[in-house]
């Protein structure tokens, strides 16, 4: 099949740190790309091949003219939940099959148990996707490896010591284009419709030792000192919702002495191991030294 007779794959959040990553993986693999933004201006970066449409998850008929003739729908919500019933419905009546970016809610392991308004949230689009009848995939990245770049790197940057709560709680993290390359794959090859899948990396570390591993990426020592979770709550005020540092606290104080939970879903996906932490620190060390 030419890829002209191919249809579109419409990528929401495409500018953002996984959709990005798939807008890639799915050129790679020759599918034509539609990517959805608000502001258009930031899809300045995407490569040129990418065909680029405005619109906004809040006024659900501004997806109409992307989501005509399009084949696929990967949907990354980022908006407040009220329009969630109309966007769902556009894109039962222009799509065949839409793959969602969820999270584990429904994963029985303490750390994806904790009290989460954005699973809430997930959940709900999750019952109205299978209300519709669309051929649906659900993707449930664990942690995600990248996040130590929001949470460690400044200190990191700085020469300093690293100070974060709950050093022992263990985690799995997913690489973000394991992530991508998984959202890419149940896009545009048939036979995961209907599928649901808990996205992890393969190792279980503690939070202390993914610091280590980040130093050894940049051939130092980094010190960890245990930060108490009122310390964190005074950190994270301004700059997190309050629900989300109290959500993260107790999933990480759940998880301390508690092995991560760890699927195959990467491997038995694509084919390969998912990448190892290390593996990642590696490939980014370079922005745990040049300004973000």
């Amino acid at each position: 099949m030419k890829q002209t007779d191919t249809p579109p794959v419409l990528v929401t959040g495409a500018t953002g740190r996984v959709g990005r990553l798939v807008v890639h993986q799915l050129l790679g693999a020759g599918i034509p790309v539609r990517a959805l933004t608000r502001h258009p201006e930031a899809a300045a970066t995407l490569p040129a091949k990418v065909e680029v449409f405005t619109g906004d998850l809040t006024v659900p008929e501004s997806l109409d003219p992307a989501l005509s003739g399009a084949g696929a729908v990967l949907l990354v919500w980022t908006a407040p939940p009220r329009t969630a019933e109309a966007v769902v419905e556009r894109l039962a009546a222009h799509v065949r099959r839409v793959v969602f970016l969820s999270s584990p809610h429904r994963t029985p392991h303490p750390f994806f148990q904790q009290p989460n308004p954005m699973a809430v949230l997930h959940a709900g689009i999750e019952r109205l996707i299978a209300a519709t009848g669309l051929e649906s995939t659900i993707l449930r990245p664990g942690m995600f490896a990248s996040n130590s770049l929001a949470w460690w790197a400044p200190a990191i940057r700085a020469g300093e010591v690293v100070r974060w709560p709950y050093g022992a709680a263990e985690s799995a993290p997913v690489d973000d284009r394991d992530l991508a390359a998984v959202a890419a794959r149940t896009l545009h090859q048939d036979g995961y419709a209907g599928g649901d899948y808990v996205l992890t990396g393969a190792e279980s570390l503690t939070q202390a030792a993914q610091v280590d591993i980040i130093g050894d990426a940049l051939g130092r020592r980094i010190t960890f000192e245990e930060m108490t979770p009122d310390e964190f709550r005074r950190l994270s005020e301004g700059t997190a919702p309050s629900a989300a540092a109290e959500m993260l606290l107790a999933a990480w104080r759940s998880a301390v002495g508690q092995p991560a939970y760890i699927s195959t879903a990467v491997t038995d996906i694509l084919g390969t191991p998912p990448r190892t932490f290390r593996q990642w620190a590696a490939d980014h060390a370079g922005a745990f030294t040049r300004g973000s």
